[in-house]
């Protein structure tokens, strides 16, 4: 997952919002979001290769999404895959605090990452590069590859339309959102980040979404949270050089005194 724009209790309809798209190599297995048939209350994407998954929410309404921190080397590798950060807080009955107060005493099992978890009621962001756990208040947010709201262009430019889709006046701002994940257009040379991969991959990863051969925007998601608990979750996946592929919409009702069946 390479960009996640949440807004938390800043629209008048939905007090949160997610706008993501999900950047990975193209030959990577992956399965299309649905409610998984091993974990019946968690619905998500799914990586074939590792397990986890990028981005998901559960039937209680909870939500977490994780990005990779660019570091512009060869990763080595870790014990644990960062998509089970996400699963596994959609599969446990802790609290987002609790939970990521967990990950950060575990936090060298992965390679670097950022971690987004919780509800409509309060999000918690925390990163193992900087070791901060932050409580998210309300307003709205950017997060790449870097820390949460480094002032990337891509992270920049999609905010503002966030946040224009957001004050346009619709109780549905669908269109707006998928978008704005849809911009095609690259930084020009001099507002590139220098994160070690080199002037062409900086080019290449600098839109919102990106197309390529061998790499690119796999998935567009957006979730709203409703008021009355509702959840809309629409998935539009992309094959090599951005072909689309098929969309799939979940709608329901959070169920906030479920609890997972014992396992």
């Amino acid at each position: 997952m390479c960009l996640v724009l949440i807004a938390l209790d800043s629209h008048p309809d939905h007090p949160l919002i997610i706008a993501a798209n999900r950047d990975e190599f193209y030959d990577r297995p992956t399965a299309p979001a649905a409610f998984w048939a091993d974990a019946p209350s968690v619905l998500a994407g799914r990586d074939l290769r590792a397990g986890g998954t990028w981005l998901g929410v559960d039937r209680r309404g909870r939500f977490a999404a994780v990005t990779n921190y660019r570091q512009g080397q060869q990763e080595r590798p870790a014990p644990r895959s960062r998509g089970r950060l996400v699963s596994d807080f959609l599969t446990t009955d802790a609290g987002a605090p609790e939970y990521i107060e967990h990950v950060r005493s575990d936090a060298g099992l992965y390679n670097s990452f950022n971690l987004i978890a919780g509800d409509a009621g309060g999000l918690i962001y925390y990163s193992d590069r900087d070791g901060r756990i932050r409580t998210l208040a309300r307003g709205v947010y950017g997060l790449s590859n870097h820390l949460l709201d480094t002032p990337w262009p891509k992270v920049t430019s999609t905010k503002t339309a966030f946040v224009a889709a957001l004050t346009g006046g619709t109780s549905d701002p669908t269109a707006d959102l998928f978008a704005l994940l849809a911009d095609r257009h690259r930084a020009d040379d001099d507002l590139l980040p220098a994160t070690g991969i080199g002037r062409k991959w900086e080019r290449l990863l600098s839109s919102a979404f990106i197309a390529s051969d061998d790499y690119g925007t796999r998935s567009s998601t957006v979730v709203l949270a409703g008021r009355d608990a509702g959840i809309i979750f629409i998935e539009r996946t992309f094959g090599r050089r951005g072909e689309p592929g098929p969309e799939a919409r979940f709608q329901f009702r959070a169920d906030v005194d479920a609890r997972l069946p014992q396992r």
